[in-house]
């Protein structure tokens, strides 16, 4: 059983960055794949970007050249990096790790962009 812990989320202003981390309670590396999801008031949860085992990445088309998620195998942590943020950025955000056909889930985090 693995457990993420997310941190990071907050109030920011439309143009700001805020920086989240997932925190997982063993090892990373054997993970297929990280990622990141969010879900907006009244909607579902859909996938902002990802990470596989070997690096590659990808990210929803809204948040192309404004995130970036990046993993540190040696910290068991993943980040996302986000920048340029908008209103519509506005959700809960939560970390995703998937091993096989498993899939774990954080808390979530809180990210509110005002605009």
């Amino acid at each position: 059983q693995v457990q993420l812990v997310e941190s990071g989320g907050g109030l920011v202003q439309a143009g700001g960055s805020l920086r989240l981390s997932c925190t997982a309670s063993g090892s990373i590396s054997s993970m297929h794949a990280m990622g990141w999801y969010r879900q907006g008031p009244g909607k579902q949860r859909d996938l902002v970007a990802a990470i596989s085992q070997s690096g590659s990445t990808n990210y929803a088309d809204s948040v192309k050249g404004r995130f970036t998620i990046s993993r540190d195998n040696a910290k068991n942590t993943v980040y996302l990096q986000m920048n340029s943020l908008k209103p519509e950025d506005t959700a809960v955000y939560f970390c995703n790790a998937r091993w096989y056909s498993t899939n774990y889930w954080g808390q979530g985090t809180q990210v509110t962009v005002s605009s």
